[in-house]
């Protein structure tokens, strides 16, 4: 991919999205979970008509693994510490209880965007402004809007289809800063025989996530440019229009790292989380959902997520449930 953009050659993105659509105010002046609104009880009932077998899926990646966690460059994975174990009991250390027992603890050092996530509506911004018009220094020390808590507390549940590109484009993974479109979503959606509806929870696959455990890390992490979906006002004008409430991918920032027309870096963090309020679920395992809706060709189902409640968080680790 091209990166001969000067940075004096990049416009500003509030240049970029002046036009964009945005839904500031559509659920009233205090909304903290934006388009997730679009899920309302008669989707939600409307969705668990998707489950035909009752298989179940888990989306998160291993936390805290020896193989390495895949994260953000310049972030680190999750690490966990043993407190007490039976080695204690061993050395002769292990508190005593009446009965006899003895436990193990641990704890977990971890970015709260370093494993499989939602970010809250409050995680990226410009102008000043987060979602919804609240001042940008309401993030100081701290999301005191739009932080992932409204999330963590609403839930989501809906009806999301797989849209396997990398299958679709006969590839086990997508090139660094390879691009698609909505209308690569329709096409590939058409090819797999199901149809995008409005409200539908997008669940992307472009295998770049099950990469991360098949190279080296220096190789994933080298000249890092992820691929995904590329900016374009015809995009954001089509997730404004289908109602989309969550995008969720197998990439660590849910769209191409820099759009390879204006050169900005991931302008659709913010025009699609910051001004139509679409929650970005990150860093998806789609690996065996997608083998076995390869197998049965069911690509809708029943998408149940629910980040943890981190207060003030700007986002949470998840492990979204999926059934079929």
């Amino acid at each position: 991919m091209s990166h001969s953009h000067p940075h004096s050659a990049v416009p500003n993105v509030a240049e970029l999205l002046k036009d964009s659509p945005r839904n500031w105010g559509k659920w009233g002046p205090d909304d903290e979970v934006g388009s997730l609104n679009y899920l309302t009880p008669e989707v939600v009932l409307k969705a668990a008509g998707s489950i035909k077998s009752g298989k179940v899926f888990t989306l998160q990646v291993k936390m805290a693994n020896p193989a390495g966690d895949p994260v953000w460059p310049g972030r680190s994975g999750a690490i966990r510490t043993s407190v007490i174990d039976e080695g204690h009991w061993m050395a002769g250390k292990g508190p005593e209880f009446p009965g006899g027992l003895h436990y193990a603890d641990d704890y977990l050092t971890c970015h709260t965007q370093g494993s499989t996530q939602y970010d809250a509506l409050g995680h990226v911004w410009y102008d000043n402004q987060i979602w919804n018009g609240f001042d940008a220094k309401t993030t100081v020390g701290g999301l005191a809007k739009a932080s992932i808590m409204p999330i963590a507390e609403r839930g989501v549940v809906g009806r999301g289809i797989l849209l396997d590109i990398a299958r679709w484009r006969g590839k086990p993974v997508l090139d660094p800063g390879e691009t698609f479109t909505h209308e690569d979503l329709l096409a590939c959606a058409a090819a797999q025989g199901t149809q995008i509806q409005p409200r539908d929870i997008l669940v992307v696959r472009t295998g770049w996530i099950a990469k991360y455990y098949e190279v080296s890390h220096e190789e994933f992490y080298k000249d890092f440019v992820e691929p995904g979906l590329t900016y374009s006002p015809a995009l954001v004008q089509w997730f404004a229009d289908m109602e989309i409430p969550n995008l969720v991918t197998d990439t660590i920032a849910n769209e191409v790292t820099v759009d390879p027309v204006s050169g900005v870096v991931l302008p659709l963090h913010n025009a699609l989380m910051r001004n139509l309020g679409v929650t970005l679920t990150e860093i998806a395992w789609l690996e065996d959902l997608a083998s076995d809706c390869a197998a049965d060709r069911q690509y809708t189902f029943l998408y149940t997520a629910a980040p943890l409640k981190i207060v003030n968080g700007t986002g949470a680790p998840v492990n979204p449930v999926v059934i079929k």
